[in-house]
């Protein structure tokens, strides 16, 4: 353990040229900063900018994270979808708030995003579903998310069982499966530093919620 502490020390952090973050000329809505920046890490040849860790909690406030992918995003919030029979669909049902959390090791930031979620209608959900490649419509038709397994040989067989569902029903959707939209109460944006001057800037959402006439305030904390 004595090793394995001083090897975690010894590994490198922040490596390479960084950007820069001027938060005084940030816009002044968070999902255009977001964009900037997903935009940037795109061009940067980061891998998979667009998988972000979506963390909930139960009725026992236990949390649980996972790694998903991003949806979309807008005024309104940002996206992701889940399975009905999920741990966090089971969560979100008990507890309709979830953290999101972006980190793009090469540049340095992280993007952390709070707030209550809500579950988009049945044609938006559809067409999300539809929208996903055959091999992912096929595993979300099994329906049997994060229960007991005995072998892989029985998901194998399961999978190709909805695979062939599919082919005689090109446009069936998964029941339950929801587009989830976090409206954000805030939003911080971290960009890293070599020297840990890190900066960092939150929009905190102000005038009562994510309806009209809601608006962000700007702030800077403390590294």
């Amino acid at each position: 353990m004595d090793d394995l502490r001083q090897l975690l020390r010894e590994l490198e952090v922040f490596a390479g040229e960084l950007p820069t973050f001027d938060p005084l000329a940030a816009p002044d809505t968070p999902s255009e900063l977001f964009t900037e920046w997903l935009l940037g890490a795109m061009e940067a040849g980061v891998r998979e900018p667009h998988a972000m860790t979506v963390s909930t909690a139960g009725a026992d406030g236990n949390p649980t994270a996972r790694t998903l992918i991003l949806k979309g995003v807008g005024p309104d919030g940002w996206r992701f979808a889940s399975d009905g029979g999920s741990v966090k669909a089971r969560d979100l049902a008990q507890r309709p708030f979830a953290a999101l959390t972006f980190y793009w090791s090469p540049l340095a930031r992280q993007i952390r995003v709070r707030g209550p979620v809500m579950a988009a209608g049945e044609a938006d959900s559809a067409a999300d579903f539809l929208a996903r490649s055959t091999g992912a419509r096929a595993e979300a038709l099994v329906g049997r998310q994060s229960q007991p397994l005995a072998d892989l040989a029985e998901r194998d067989a399961a999978v190709k069982e909805s695979l062939e569902r599919l082919e005689d029903e090109p446009d069936l959707v998964a029941p339950g499966w929801t587009l989830h939209t976090v409206r954000p109460e805030s939003v911080e944006f971290w960009q890293g530093d070599k020297e840990r001057r890190h900066t960092r800037l939150v929009y905190v959402r102000e005038g009562g919620g994510a309806g009209q006439g809601s608006g962000w305030r700007k702030q800077l904390l403390w590294p």
